[in-house]
């Protein structure tokens, strides 16, 4: 621990005993202009606009130091940049924004995605809140009207708590009025409250993966196989923050179990029966693909750009026009002729991406029935409990990573 430095949390409260006494020894105090009332007199203040100047100063201040900070610092705040220069200081901690957000407006948030996009690319946060149920985002100035926006046209609700803990706070739905920095959005889906938790935020990887098929509604079982399904999910990667785009989605199997990881589904159907059939699969196991009706590669237009892509097969122009769009670190296709093996690796490597791929022929035990007669044994059957291996139709299955 670095005892010269003391980093306080702010929340709009006046400052605790601990607070107040660090505050009062500081030599140096750094925090935003809102901070400035906190200083004390006879002490230097440094307004914290650009982190690495204000860590640059920290780390060669003589002398004490108090950072003042926004709500808990040791959250997304500035404990972890000083520690990453070999600073600890001590923390006081004030209630976080979060906290205080979901605490206006009468929310548990246990099951809430935490998100920031202060000073980060907004695709992988923004992703993540579609994605999930229930999610805060942290803002930068300037950048919340645009995604809450993006929220609003998913169909989400979508609170903006502004200033929290000073005389000017205020916490609305969000609308066309201007917008006060700083603030939180809060993003949620309509639903009613879960059951008791363990685990806060996202929950992790699914209770099971690679469903069989009867977990999903389709088409005289034109759907991928459970066996495939799990090799395409490993190599897709699905995750909180990442976009996957399903090209030939189906029934949606493939599109439901990268939601059920907490991804940001698109799935990309043309038979209006079949986007049916994504919409029934997705409420039977609540999550929420967004589901575009149309045909690649017209469909593709204007869509976010994707981490990750699977095409289970569909047309050589189609699949290119469709990485070209994209560009995605990732590509999966699933082929079911050896025709089709040869143009596609040549095609993802033509386009930049180092490809493999494998054949599956799955076998499944499968119950052999009682009536058929055992060999040498004059009418008898075999008896209860014997099985055979029933052979699956192979399958290509071919990826591509950057």
């Amino acid at each position: 621990m670095n005892p010269h430095v003391t980093v306080i949390g702010c929340d709009g409260r006046p400052p605790g005993p601990d607070a107040a006494a660090a505050l009062a020894a500081a030599r140096t105090v750094i925090g935003a202009p809102r901070h400035r009332h906190l200083v004390p007199e006879g002490a230097d203040f440094i307004e914290l606009r650009h982190l690495t100047a204000a860590l640059d100063t920290i780390a060669t201040r003589p002398g004490t130091v108090a950072v003042l900070a926004s709500g808990d610092p040791g959250f997304f705040g500035i404990v972890r940049a000083l520690r990453a220069r070999g600073i600890t200081p001590a923390v006081i901690p004030a209630v976080s924004s979060v906290s205080l957000a979901f605490a206006r407006i009468g929310l548990d948030w246990d099951d809430a995605l935490v998100l920031s996009a202060h000073g980060r690319d907004v695709r992988k946060p923004l992703a993540a809140a579609l994605a999930h149920p229930k999610a805060a985002i942290l803002t930068e100035p300037g950048a919340a009207r645009d995604l809450g926006h993006e929220l609003l046209k998913a169909g989400k609700t979508v609170y903006v708590a502004e200033r929290l803990g000073t005389p000017h706070e205020k916490v609305t739905l969000l609308s066309q009025a201007p917008l006060a920095d700083p603030n939180v959005l809060i993003s949620l889906d309509e639903q009613p409250p879960g059951e008791p938790r363990w685990l806060a935020g996202h929950q992790g990887a699914p209770d099971g993966w690679a469903l069989p098929e009867d977990a999903f509604a389709h088409r005289d079982s034109m759907i991928t196989k459970a066996e495939v399904r799990a090799l395409v999910l490993a190599r897709l990667g699905p995750a909180p923050g990442r976009t996957i785009w399903d090209v030939g989605a189906g029934s949606g199997s493939v599109a439901v179990e990268c939601a059920r990881f907490g991804a940001r589904v698109i799935a990309i159907e043309s038979d209006p029966v079949q986007c049916a059939r994504i919409r029934e699969n997705a409420e039977r196991h609540h999550v929420r693909p967004h589901i575009v009706q149309g045909h690649a590669p017209e469909a593709l237009k204007d869509l976010p750009p994707p981490d990750a892509v699977f095409a289970g097969g569909g047309d050589h122009a189609v699949l290119e026009t469709a990485i070209q769009q994209a560009a995605p670190a990732r590509v999966v296709v699933t082929l079911a002729t050896i025709q089709r093996v040869g143009e596609t690796t040549g095609l993802l490597t033509h386009l930049g991406y180092q490809a493999e791929g494998v054949q599956l022929q799955a076998s499944r035990l499968a119950a052999l029935p009682n009536t058929q007669p055992l060999r040498g044994v004059p009418g008898g059957s075999p008896p209860r409990g014997q099985h055979r291996l029933a052979a699956q139709n192979p399958v290509f299955v071919l990826w591509g990573q950057r």
